[in-house]
């Protein structure tokens, strides 16, 4: 069994089946629109980026090319390990295993945090929080996506796979403790039905990612998130 941080929240999806969320990675925003969004806030050219919950370090080598250092944090130690094998050749990158509770990082130490459906759902994610007070200096930005169960086919799907969700209560959380909203519509776009029925599986109970699969034709499907934002 892979090692796992102290305190942290399982991820069923990548922590299980890390091929077929690679292919899920590669799917998502193939237009770059959060990318976009994110830079119009708080560009991290020259700039320490902390990627919270980096799985298999996909997103690090894209923030490596513009950021003066790169830090990878990953709770389960075997993602962790294929992460630092990814960026192995990449001089400004270092992955560590940590849990967003208890960061592996000195107090201000870095400019910009990237979080993208990684621990903070919400209510019960205030020790990550705090956290991530004590590490980010002034005049950084935290970003946290997360899933927009309010429209799209896909948000659809995530309130028939999650039926307990509330994102009023969710909204709630977050805009209480300072943080903006920035809605945005993004898409998955593979490469055949096999990779997005493959991803659908390690998304949604197989009974519902068969029904998903027969009634959505196509290789694309809409996909509506949240950005949630805070500059310090």
């Amino acid at each position: 069994m892979a090692e796992i941080a102290p305190g942290a929240v399982p991820s069923p999806n990548i922590w299980n089946s890390p091929q077929v969320y690679e292919l899920e990675n590669r799917a998502v925003d193939p237009d770059g629109v959060l990318d976009a969004a994110m830079r119009a806030i708080r560009p991290w050219a020259g700039a320490t980026v902390l990627d919270l919950g980096c799985g298999t370090g996909y997103h690090l080598p894209r923030f490596a090319a513009e950021a003066g250092r790169v830090i990878g944090v990953e709770p389960h130690a075997g993602l962790a390990g294929t992460a630092a094998r990814r960026v192995r050749d990449l001089p400004n990158v270092t992955v560590r295993v940590g849990a967003a509770q208890v960061l592996p990082l000195p107090d201000a130490s870095v400019d910009v945090v990237h979080v993208r459906w990684a621990y903070f759902f919400g209510p019960g994610c205030e020790p990550g929080l705090a956290e991530l007070d004590r590490v980010v200096r002034r005049g950084g930005a935290v970003f946290i996506i997360d899933n927009d169960a309010t429209r799209s086919t896909f948000g659809r799907w995530f309130r028939r796979g999650l039926p307990s969700y509330d994102p009023e209560a969710v909204e709630r959380f977050w805009t209480r403790r300072g943080f903006t909203r920035e809605p945005l519509m993004i898409k998955w776009s593979f490469g055949s039905r096999n990779d997005l029925a493959a991803v659908l599986r390690i998304e949604f109970p197989a009974g519902l990612a068969a029904e998903f699969l027969r009634e959505h034709p196509g290789l694309e499907v809409d996909y509506a998130v949240n950005l949630w934002w805070r500059c310090v």
